[in-house]
């Protein structure tokens, strides 16, 4: 199993995002797009709205300005169009999801259920645009977005100036695909006018993760670590740390930080770090190990001369995640994904906290 975008960046677009230029648009064409009609909005975003326009939000370039609320949404990236449907807006155009427990539809089961509540579907349903090599600015200009709505993003500086140009757009705060669930939600809620919508958005997810928490007892005083093995090429193994959303839902959920992965996650900005094998010796604190794989993952890694010597591995306090599974897309959480799948998931931590000595 080869590490692929979605696993290095939390997301099936990122890798190809981060380097990816926008070259070849039109500006003027960009331009007339974005100032066609927008008359009709997917949605009602003026309803339960409480926020009060213009808006100003800070992000990684800079600051974006919203003079007035936006009916018209577009997201980009990964997990945003969740916490835009999540808050009751139905986007006009949001990312195809090439891979995972998407399926032929390129919409996530609970992204899918959410719409449909909404009678976001047909005619009515979000168009897709592709983002598996490249954005299509073109398919998202086309839609006449007022906001493009990227919290969860790793865009580029030339690709937030190109899509500016299209609509006000918010990228990321801090670093590339590291915003946290609770923020996508709290700033497109902000985006959106929609703030109080937004704190029973996060009130609701977070009394899921409680109750997920709460069948499962076993796992308090436990920690935990996200980490992905290449089992064709195990010479190495990296870990994600404490900026990546995936270590971040582990602590949501009651398990800490291995102080291992604490130290490596300081020395470091990017939100994984390779390890040789020959350290591994240093993860002799880790107590649960969430990773990517098959079901011959943990008896391959258990093989390996050098993996199998880390405790975790040799006792099999392990959880393996499929990637075309829900899980496989909901380790990095959005606020439509945790009601739907923390509990199947809580229930596969306590399976490897019980071999913990």
């Amino acid at each position: 199993m080869t590490m692929n975008a979605r696993t290095r960046r939390g997301s099936i677009m990122g890798k190809r995002l981060a380097a990816a230029a926008l070259a070849g648009i039109s500006v003027i064409a960009l331009t007339a797009c974005s100032g066609a009609s927008q008359s009709s909005a997917s949605t009602d975003a003026s309803s339960s709205s409480n926020g009060a326009f213009p808006v100003s939000i800070s992000h990684a370039y800079g600051t974006t300005t919203i003079e007035s609320q936006p009916t018209r949404v577009s997201t980009i990236g990964w997990t945003n169009q969740d916490a835009v449907i999540a808050l009751g807006v139905v986007p006009v155009d949001m990312p195809k999801i090439t891979d995972g427990a998407a399926g032929d539809s390129g919409i996530l089961p609970w992204t899918e259920a959410a719409l449909k509540k909404l009678g976001a579907t047909g005619d009515k349903a979000p168009k897709l645009h592709d983002e598996s090599d490249d954005i299509d600015t073109e398919a998202i200009a086309a839609t006449s977005p007022d906001v493009i709505i990227g919290v969860q993003s790793g865009i580029s500086k030339s690709q937030y100036q190109t899509m500016s140009k299209i609509a006000p757009t918010i990228a990321y705060p801090g670093e590339a695909w590291a915003a946290q669930w609770r923020q996508v939600v709290e700033l497109s809620a902000k985006a959106l006018g929609k703030e109080s919508k937004g704190k029973q958005v996060i009130a609701d997810d977070e009394a899921a993760i409680s109750k997920a928490v709460a069948a499962h007892p076993d796992l308090k005083g436990k920690n935990a670590s996200v980490m992905y093995f290449d089992t064709t090429k195990l010479s190495t193994i990296s870990v994600y740390t404490t900026a990546d959303t995936r270590p971040a839902f582990l602590e949501d959920l009651g398990l800490s930080t291995p102080k291992s992965v604490e130290k490596i996650s300081k020395s470091t900005d990017s939100f994984y770090k390779d390890i040789a094998a020959e350290n591994v010796d240093q993860f002799d604190d880790v107590d649960i190990i969430v990773t990517y794989g098959d079901d011959t993952t943990l008896s391959t890694l258990q093989k390996d001369p050098l993996i199998s010597q880390i405790p975790a591995i040799k006792r099999g306090s392990v959880v393996v995640i499929d990637l075309n599974s829900k899980l496989g897309s909901a380790i990095a959480p959005s606020a439509l994904s945790i009601p739907s799948t923390v509990g199947d998931y809580a229930d596969k931590l306590a399976e490897a906290a019980a071999k913990v000595d």
